[in-house]
């Protein structure tokens, strides 16, 4: 949008603030409001930020330079919960040029590889969140009747919570982002609202404003949206299930009906497959970066019969038991969780991807039948391995794999350092589960 253009827009609809927003290294929204009357300001020199303030921006408090989050203008959106606002997605950028540690540039830059290629990454992404409100300090789920022990796809769990939802999905409509399916998922107070797939950046840009409305609106509410991996340790956790293509402006290169395998998919998509596949305990500490991710990738069932995450490193057709899913003509990965930086973790999956692909690695033969129930004597005869169990084996992963290392490029040694520092205080943490069972044993 030219700035013409764009100061009739905000004119027009009565925005007075526009938000420079960017993302710090845990895809936690940041941002400054900036009255629309400086809005070539953003666009030119960006909105200034001290870097040092942020986790994971490389700057120190003598750092020679500002932060400027720079506006894209194609991202000018009004921000329906916020009226007399609009937002602009930022990439950050010192000294004029694109800053190597903002999660924006980190992923322009490995789609870039696809752009060289003349093809186009797309990415669908389904947000799973729990909606909760504090009764007498303890955290429940929002509707008091939401009890069942199998909830999942409920009606009076969905009705009860429509207000909620309803607001939330009509304020992404609002904008363009086009919600088609809204659902009760298999924890109390668990949702997932649906929006159809589109670029990958694009992606992450709308990922990150349906935070930022989730969470405002329910707080007006007096309620919490959260996307804590797992909040409670026996119903199922929050993904961030990516669903994924590349499109070459003609077609889907992904998809081929005369697989097979029966699964619809080309010879691209399973080379990509076993990119994802080859690099999947790295890709952990990407797309499942909290110590608390952990609880959610955990090989067992929770009260519900079921878990909804993947545990093995394997694919299958419609088989959600392993991490890679190819429901036709598309990937789908179950890896990543709501505490997953969506510019970060797509950028791993694109370069675990071009690997495959580059090596031409082959993923084997899909999994069909469920592995909750196999054994480990089971899984080795078949050789099938198990994703990182905890923080700590993840990033050890990550530390030796170049190809995923080398994505977060000069981010990645941060990353490591303030995940490893994550974990040392995790470990360090007396719990109430270790008091309530050892304080008298001995």
């Amino acid at each position: 949008m030219k700035p013409a253009d764009a100061k009739k827009f905000l004119k027009d609809n009565g925005v007075k603030y526009v938000l420079a927003q960017f993302v710090d290294m845990h895809g936690t929204a940041k941002a400054k409001s900036v009255p629309m009357e400086h809005y070539e300001t953003v666009i030119t020199d960006g909105a200034g930020f001290a870097g040092f303030a942020m986790n994971g921006m490389g700057m120190r408090p003598n750092s020679d330079g500002d932060y400027m989050a720079v506006g894209d203008p194609s991202t000018l959106s009004l921000v329906p919960w916020q009226p007399g606002y609009a937002r602009m997605a930022s990439d950050g950028h010192v000294h004029g040029k694109p800053w190597p540690y903002c999660s924006r540039v980190i992923l322009k830059q490995q789609l870039a590889r696809m752009s060289a290629k003349g093809w186009t990454f797309f990415t669908g992404m389904e947000p799973e969140f729990s909606l909760l409100r504090r009764v007498e300090g303890r955290l429940v789920a929002c509707d008091a009747t939401d009890t069942l022990a199998k909830p999942c796809y409920d009606y009076k769990g969905l009705s009860r919570s429509r207000a909620f939802l309803e607001r939330l999905a009509e304020s992404m409509r609002a904008v363009g982002i086009d919600v088609y399916q809204i659902d009760h998922e298999d924890a109390n107070g668990q949702f997932e609202i649906n929006y159809t797939y589109t670029d990958a950046l694009t992606s992450c840009d709308h990922y990150t404003f349906f935070k930022m409305g989730a969470a405002e609106i329910a707080n007006e509410m007096g309620l919490i949206c959260s996307f804590m991996p797992k909040p409670f340790s026996n119903r199922p956790g929050n993904g961030l299930h990516m669903h994924m293509s590349i499109g070459d402006g003609k077609k889907n290169l992904f998809e081929d009906k005369s697989d097979k395998r029966g699964l619809d998919l080309s010879q691209l998509a399973y080379h990509f497959i076993g990119g994802l596949l080859a690099h999947a305990p790295a890709l952990t500490a990407v797309c499942c970066p909290t110590v608390n991710s952990y609880k959610r990738l955990v090989v067992g069932r929770s009260l519900t019969g079921a878990t909804w995450a993947p545990a093995y490193i394997c694919y299958g057709n419609n088989n959600r038991s392993g991490m890679v899913r190819g429901p036709g003509g598309r990937i789908e990965m179950r890896l990543p969780d709501g505490s997953a930086n969506p510019y970060l973790a797509t950028a791993a999956v694109i370069a675990a991807g071009l690997d495959g692909v580059e090596r031409k690695l082959e993923p084997g033969e899909p999994v069909v039948d469920s592995l909750y129930d196999a054994t480990p004597a089971q899984l080795r005869r078949r050789g099938i391995k198990v994703l990182p169990q905890n923080l700590k084996e993840a990033l050890d992963a990550f530390e030796k794999d170049a190809v995923i290392k080398g994505a977060l490029g000069v981010l990645a040694d941060d990353f490591i350092e303030l995940k490893r520092r994550e974990w040392v205080e995790y470990m360090r943490h007396v719990s109430d589960w270790e008091v309530d069972n050892y304080l008298q044993f001995f």
